[in-house]
C-alpha cells in the first residue's frame, strides 16, 4: 500500500493506521527540535534517528515508525524494519488529528514489543510524560513508571536529560506559546 496510497500506514493490534495528512509545522517542528537536542546529549555510538525504515515485531503482528527512534548505530545496519528491543526509546510527538494513536495504542504497543522507554511530547497541552519499567499485567506488558512533565521542565529520556523550553504547541493551544 505504501506505493499506492498517500500517507503513512502502521500496523497495531487493533488493525492499520493510516495517516493521511503530513506532518503539520508544530509536529514537524518538535520532532526536529528534540532530535538535536538528544543528539547533543547522547554519546557518539548512538543516535537520535527519524524516519524509516519502521519498527517490527513480526511475532505480535505489530509495526510502528516512532517520530525519534534513539538506537546505536550498529543496530541500524539490517535489512528491513529495525528490531523493536533494539531501541533505546521511542519518542512521539502527539498527532494533532490522531491522539489517541500516541496516548492509547501506541502506550499498549511499544512495551508488547520490548520498547524500554517511550517519551510522549504533546504539542496540544505543552504536556507530555515518559513511560519505563515494562512489568507483566494481566492485559498484556505494560509500563510501570509514568513521569509526567509541563513544556518549559528538563525531562530525562534514558539516562539523557533536555530541555523542552521552546517546543511549538498546535494552534488553538489554550497557552500564551501557541
Amino acid at each position: 500500500m505504501d506505493d499506492t496510497l498517500p500517507g503513512r500506514f502502521e500496523i497495531t493490534k487493533e488493525g492499520i493506521v493510516h495517516d493521511m495528512t503530513a506532518g503539520i509545522g508544530p509536529h514537524e517542528l518538535t520532532t526536529l527540535r528534540l532530535r538535536k537536542r538528544l543528539e547533543k546529549a547522547i554519546p557518539d555510538e548512538l543516535v537520535a534517528h527519524t524516519g524509516a525504515p519502521d519498527v517490527e515485531a513480526e511475532s505480535e503482528g505489530i509495526m510502528r515508525r516512532p517520530d525519534v527512534m534513539m538506537i546505536a548505530w550498529a543496530d541500524m545496519d539490517v535489512p528491513g524494519s529495525f528490531d523493536p528491543r533494539a531501541l533505546i526509546a521511542a519518542i512521539e510527538v502527539v498527532s494533532h488529528s490522531n491522539p489517541d494513536n500516541d496516548w492509547v495504542g501506541k502506550m499498549r504497543d511499544y512495551p508488547l514489543i520490548g520498547i524500554p522507554t517511550y517519551a510522549v511530547f504533546d504539542p496540544r497541552t505543552g504536556t507530555g510524560a515518559v513511560l519505563t519499567d515494562i512489568h507483566a499485567t494481566p492485559d498484556g506488558p505494560r509500563y510501570a513508571t509514568r513521569k509526567d512533565f509541563v513544556y518549559g521542565e528538563d525531562v530525562t529520556i534514558a539516562e539523557w536529560t533536555i530541555s523542552t523550553e521552546g517546543l511549538p504547541r498546535y494552534a488553538g493551544s489554550d497557552s500564551p506559546e501557541s
